[in-house]
C-alpha cells in the first residue's frame, strides 16, 4: 500500500480527475470499483469460503470470461487445446 501511495503522490501532477470531470469526461474509478466488487468481492467473499492465492488466481479469470460473455469462445479454444495436448501425449511427444 505504501508503494501505491508513494506512486500517486509522486505522480499527482499527472492525475487530473477534477479537470476531466469538469469537462464532462468519464473517469474509470466507479466502473473499476463496481467491476471489482462484482467480480472479486461477490465471488471471493462467500461465507465460510477459504481461498488460497493459487485457487483465487485460477477462479477469477474464469469468472471474468463468464461475466464478459466470452465463455463460449474460450471453452471452444480450451477444448481444442486439450485435444492437441492429448494427441501429442498419445504420440509420446509430451
Amino acid at each position: 500500500m505504501d508503494t501505491c501511495a508513494r506512486y500517486l503522490l509522486n505522480n499527482a501532477k499527472y492525475v487530473k480527475s477534477d479537470d476531466y470531470l469538469k469537462a464532462g469526461l468519464p473517469i474509470a474509478t466507479g466502473v473499476i470499483e463496481g467491476a471489482c466488487r462484482h467480480l472479486i468481492k461477490d465471488r471471493m467473499d462467500i461465507t465460510g469460503a477459504r481461498w488460497t492465492m493459487k485457487a483465487a488466481e485460477a477462479v477469477l479469470p474464469l469468472g471474468s470470461l463468464y461475466i464478459s460473455a466470452d465463455w463460449d469462445e474460450y471453452w471452444q479454444f480450451h477444448l481444442q487445446q486439450e485435444h492437441k495436448r492429448k494427441a501429442l501425449h498419445k504420440c509420446g511427444m509430451n
